[in-house]
């Protein structure tokens, strides 16, 4: 997996009023866990934007200078709810040997000829969370939907790998093809059509065929009784 660089600075103080003014001065208060104790520095908030604002999935290494440098990967992150900027993001840092939960993006390859025939693609998961050490992490799962018909789809089964544990069931859908509304609507309204013309036609005589017995023909032509 690609990893960004994060040149950020240890925090002397992680008080109320030196966090405001960490973020007047352009940088994120951080924190990363996952080492024998928490390690709180700040960056700019510019560096984070390949990491943050993208949909593809990265590691980060963490240069705090003096040549210390610690794997990790985002955990969580908090965003102003007006101006959306970055209030704070925790890191969890990474171990060869120790397996890590990653959210991983779903790439489609190629073009449904359910879709060319007028079905919708429906992109049920468009990132999967998966569990595996550092040098397993995929960059991607890339999803080939150049042979799905309407009707098909395609699910978390065909995706394993014993490289990784995806973390949803087999049969969760990441991606399949359906047909399209409109489509839905006029097979049913032909099948109707078709069942009410021939009830129609079954019911109505023919022309110049006699009226049936006991009916109304047949009652005006009786006799009235006195």
């Amino acid at each position: 997996m690609k990893s960004i660089t994060i040149n950020g600075s240890k925090r002397e103080s992680v008080g109320k009023k030196a966090t405001k003014a960490l973020r007047n001065a352009g940088e994120v208060p951080c924190v990363l866990y996952g080492g024998d104790e928490p390690v709180h520095f700040s960056a700019q908030e510019l560096a984070f934007s390949k990491l943050v604002y993208t949909p593809n999935a990265h590691t980060v290494v963490i240069a705090l200078g003096n040549g210390e440098k610690i794997d990790a990967v985002l955990q969580d992150i908090q965003f102003h709810p007006v101006t959306d900027r970055i209030l704070h993001i925790d890191f969890y840092q990474l171990f060869e040997d120790k397996p890590v939960t990653m959210n991983i993006p779903v790439k489609l390859l190629g073009n449904s000829p359910g879709v060319r025939n007028g079905g919708r693609l429906l992109f049920r998961k468009r990132k999967l969370a998966i569990r595996a050490i550092p040098s397993k992490l995929p960059d991607f799962f890339e999803v080939d939907i150049s042979e799905l018909k309407i009707g098909d789809l395609i699910s978390v089964e065909s995706l394993l790998n014993d490289d990784f544990t995806i973390l949803h069931p087999e049969s969760q859908v990441v991606v399949q093809v359906k047909t399209a509304r409109a489509a839905i609507v006029e097979e049913v309204d032909e099948e109707e059509l078709e069942g009410v013309e021939g009830e129609e036609g079954a019911e109505t005589p023919s022309e110049g065929a006699p009226a049936a017995e006991g009916g109304e023909a047949s009652k005006e032509e009786a006799p009235a009784q006195e």
